[in-house]
Order: C-alpha cells, then sequence, then structure tokens
C-alpha cells in the first residue's frame, strides 16, 4: 500500500511518527500552515513558521524516506487576529518556494467578515500563482459555513477542480459532492470522521475526487489514520486499485496541479543547509 498524506502537521509530531508512517507506506505528505494553539504575537513568527515549513521539516521527513510538501496560508482562526494582519502580504513570498504546493489552509473558522476577506485574498492569491487551495470547513456552523464555502470559491474564479474542501462529515459531503471541488475527510477523533464512517461514505459517494488524511497535529490524532483506511477499505470489499486511488493517486493529481510534486525516491543520506537539502549528502 503506497499512501500520499494530504494533510498532517509535522511540526506537532516527533520523529516516531515520521518512522510509523514510512512503516505504513507513506512516501509523501503536504503539510498546510495552521494554528499551532499559541497566538502568535506579529507577522514575524509567521516568518519563522513558514521557513521551517519549507526548510526543516522538508529535512526531518526525508530522513526516514518521505517527501515533504507543504501549503502556506493564513489560517481562518488567525484571520481574525489584528497581530496577524501583514501576513497576508507576506505570502507572495511563500508561494513562489519550491514544494510549496497549494494556498492553505484557508476558509473559515467563526464566518466573520475578516475571514471572509482574508479567503477571499487567498483564493485570488492561488489563481495569481497558480495553485490548488485547500480549505478548512468550521466545526460549528459546518453546513453553512460549507455553503459559504461553495459560494466564495464559485465567485473567485480558481475554477472548483483546484479546490479541496476538507474536514467533511455525512452532512457536508453531498454538498461538495455536487459541485466540481474535491473531498476532503479527516481520520481524527472527536470531532471529525472515524474510519468506520469515511469507508460508508466512500461506498455511498465512490473513489472519485475523494481524498482521506489524518490531519494529525498537536491534538490527540493518528498520523498513520490514513494505512487504517487503506484496510478497512479493503475488508469492506474495495479492490486495490480503489486503495490506490484514494490514498495515493487522488491527492497526487489535485496537488500535482501544483507543478511542483517531487514524487521519486528520497536520496540516502541528506545534508539540512539553511532552507535546502543537499542530495547525497553525507550525515
Amino acid at each position: 500500500m503506497r499512501i500520499f498524506e494530504p494533510h498532517a502537521h509535522m511540526v506537532s509530531r516527533t520523529t516516531d511518527d515520521y518512522e510509523r508512517m514510512h512503516a505504513t507506506g507513506v512516501r509523501a505528505l503536504v503539510e498546510p500552515a495552521f494554528w499551532q494553539g499559541q497566538p502568535r504575537t506579529s507577522t514575524g513568527s509567521f516568518t519563522d513558521y513558514f521557513d521551517t515549513l519549507i526548510g526543516w521539516e522538508r529535512f526531518r521527513a526525508a530522513q526516514f524516506g518521505i517527501r515533504h510538501h507543504c501549503a502556506i496560508a493564513l489560517n481562518p482562526k488567525e484571520a481574525n487576529d489584528r497581530r496577524c494582519a501583514g501576513v497576508l502580504e507576506l505570502l507572495p513570498r511563500y508561494l513562489a518556494k519550491d514544494g510549496v504546493v497549494a494556498v492553505g489552509e484557508i476558509g473559515y473558522d467563526s464566518l466573520t467578515p475578516a475571514e471572509d476577506h482574508a479567503f477571499a485574498a487567498q483564493l485570488a492569491l492561488a489563481v495569481e500563482h497558480g495553485l490548488p487551495a485547500l480549505v478548512h470547513t468550521p466545526h460549528r456552523d459546518k453546513a453553512k459555513g460549507t455553503r459559504r464555502t461553495l459560494d466564495v470559491v464559485r465567485e473567485s474564479g480558481i475554477g472548483e477542480e483546484n479546490v479541496l474542501v476538507d474536514h467533511l462529515n455525512e452532512t457536508t459531503a453531498p454538498l461538495v459532492a455536487d459541485s466540481g471541488c474535491w473531498l476532503g475527510f479527516s481520520v481524527y477523533p472527536d470531532t471529525k470522521m472515524d474510519v468506520t464512517r469515511t469507508v460508508a461514505l466512500l461506498k455511498e459517494h465512490g473513489t472519485e475526487r475523494m481524498i482521506v488524511n489524518s490531519a494529525a497535529d498537536w491534538g490527540r490524532s493518528d498520523p498513520v489514520a490514513t494505512s487504517r483506511v487503506g484496510a478497512a477499505m479493503l475488508a469492506a470489499g474495495f479492490s486495490e486499485s480503489d486503495v490506490d486511488t484514494v490514498l495515493w493517486r487522488n491527492p497526487v493529481e489535485f496537488y500535482g496541479r501544483s507543478g511542483r510534486l517531487v514524487l521519486d525516491e528520497v536520496p540516502v543520506g541528506a545534508e539540512y543547509h539553511g532552507n535546502s537539502i543537499l542530495r547525497g549528502a553525507r550525515t
């Protein structure tokens, strides 16, 4: 089983997690920018965070045989914090970087005017930079937030085929299935989906445009949740090709729209220098 993990916040995870992920078949991943749990106090703290995503974390993943890519954005929760106002102006610098394969996570948290502004502005940046967009649906008012998300996407001109709407459930999946957007399901304890519910939705809606992720972060979560979905799909009668479609081909097709995916085998031994990895260097 080969796995492309399309949504995991690895800055919150340990090297043991990278080892476990590789052992279950993960060979590439995308790490979206997100709220780290502690309010940031300045735009400069985002600079440090984004530099970590495009530099150090790529190196750390490579040590365990995993290709690391990222999505860069001002996330919805922090869009409401005036101290983060300068981040939108900072983004173009990072959206041009190697390894940045999407704008994300963007979207809604509390459906505020500040989130409206940040969402529309970042969809415009995605269009400008030729990148797909990873969209976060809110934990509260989920159906309302998903409908509003789809309206904003249609108004933006990005093209629904370039948008992945994530954190869906049984209520919101049909809304997105009727659009041209990709459908994302996070297998995450308590607040999102579990394996059984995810497989049931795959049975109902099929595998086209369907993407499954762990959304692993600093909370109670499982960075190998995608492999458990794959095993449950096989047990439920899906073919190995179906599993490969959901866990590899679909995320590769979506993020491949950036033109920046690197999926060849990670070179043995890599040395970290600033924001770059020197191929073939001794460790």
